[in-house]
């Protein structure tokens, strides 16, 4: 298949990145990509989707990669998948030697593991130079369920109308579900049993870069993860914080031990983000060395630093991201041209286990199995977002009162990076508005 065909049943069927931003897949087909690779390192504690994904349908999904690499003209192919999942690479040994070039590479069971920048580096060896893209060292990353959206578009014209989400921790039954786009985060919960807490919070992601969601939130594209949390757990009052507070424990509390930026899987690459040396100059209001305040743009948030490495609980992570958003909102770019420092020995110890990371979390007693349930659930009511992905949002092209069925297209590509999205049960559309669709059966 060539680039343009694929580029537009993609487009046309809305399969974006599913999960983090929600990249559209589309503009990742690019023929200087040499390498592609598939990301089932599952990065953040708890989750399971793409191991359980990858283990049932291991050889749809593995024609599908290899189909994007021809397509591409990519030489390498790789499954980087940790060494734990034995199950899932069972299944791929199965298959994977039916096509040529494709090839698995196993990750240590540590965190940020999915991460792209991590994950190029730990299966190719290469280093994503600072603020730059991985098409540039010739590299595409793409993850399981996007490569599994991918088959379906192409197999069977179906397009990305439906999510699977873990649904995990304080619930009776933990489980990976199948659910219409736009159905509500209580109603997905619902799938898991009751709460086994009072007044329980939902967090939205993995525990390390989700947010605090609602019960009427709407799942997307991009939802992985659902966490049911009691209200006083850790993880709920590091996100309930408050940045004026966060300044002054930090002023008071931080002694430059320099464990955020030691264990900082982007300095660990050469990246110029030290985190230690923001904490500081930013307490102090400390303009001396004005790069120390435009490095933070280069800083991924995977939150160790402040989840994991700092010893008096300070924020680090959380601070970097309030002044990276307030120098985007004044139009200021990330440092152009930045080559990263060479990679150190001490890098390989210097990983974050994930058994460690999960008792740090408090969340050792969540780690359970969440079975897959692939058969979708049926849902009377959705709100779909017209923006669930980078880029312009999607146009809609249906008016209240509209009747409309599963898989149709509702809203078309808006101009520029974007995708069409599509109804995503059958029935009548009783709201339009700049931001969603809401369909009632």
């Amino acid at each position: 298949m060539e680039i343009k065909e694929l580029s537009g049943i993609l487009k046309q069927n809305g399969v974006v990145g599913a999960g983090g931003a929600g990249f559209p897949t589309y503009a990742k087909l690019d023929e200087r990509a040499e390498t592609i690779i598939l990301n089932c390192a599952e990065c953040e504690p708890l989750l399971r989707l793409h191991r359980q994904l990858l283990e049932r349908y291991a050889r749809e999904i593995v024609e599908t990669f290899y189909m994007i690499g021809r397509t591409v003209g990519a030489k390498d192919m790789v499954i980087g998948i940790k060494k734990a999942y034995r199950k899932t690479i069972e299944a791929l040994e199965t298959c994977i030697a039916d096509y040529e070039g494709v090839r698995i590479g196993l990750l240590d069971e540590v965190y940020p593991a999915g991460d792209e920048v991590v994950l190029i580096y730990e299966v190719t060896g290469k280093v994503v130079a600072p603020g730059r893209l991985p098409i540039e060292c010739q590299v595409a990353v793409f993850n399981v369920e996007t490569v599994y959206n991918v088959y379906r578009a192409v197999n069977k014209q179906t397009p990305v109308v439906d999510k699977l989400v873990s649904v995990v921790a304080e619930v009776e039954s933990p489980v990976t579900v199948r659910v219409p786009i736009g159905c509500t985060v209580e109603e997905t919960v619902a799938m898991a049993g009751k709460a086994t807490v009072e007044d329980p919070v939902y967090f939205i992601g993995g525990p390390m870069m989700g947010n605090i969601g609602t019960a009427q939130q709407p799942v997307t594209k991009t939802t992985n993860a659902i966490l049911v949390l009691p209200k006083d757990h850790l993880i709920v009052q590091k996100k309930n914080r408050k940045a004026s507070i966060d300044l002054k424990r930090a002023a008071a509390s931080c002694c430059q031990c320099t464990m955020c930026t030691d264990l900082c899987p982007r300095n660990r690459l050469g990246h110029p983000i030290e985190p230690h040396k923001f904490m500081r100059a930013a307490t102090c209001k400390d303009m001396q060395e004005p790069d120390v305040f435009l490095n933070t743009m280069f800083c991924s948030s995977c939150g160790l630093c402040e989840m994991y490495s700092c010893m008096q609980s300070l924020s680090p992570r959380s601070l970097i991201a309030d002044y990276k958003n307030g120098l985007r909102a004044h139009g200021i770019r990330p440092p152009q041209g930045v080559e990263p420092a060479p990679v150190g020995a001490e890098r390989e110890y210097r990983k974050v286990p994930m058994e460690r990371l999960m008792a740090r979390l408090n969340l050792t007693r969540y780690d359970r199995e969440a079975p897959l349930q692939d058969e979708r659930t049926e849902v009377q009511k959705v709100r779909i977002l017209l923006s669930q992905h980078i880029g312009a949002p999607a146009r809609p092209i249906v008016s209240a009162g509209d009747i409309v069925s599963a898989g149709q297209m509702v809203a078309e590509p808006g101009g520029g990076l974007s995708v069409g999205i599509h109804a995503s049960i059958s029935g009548r559309v009783t709201e339009v508005s700049d931001r969603f669709i809401i369909i009632e059966k």
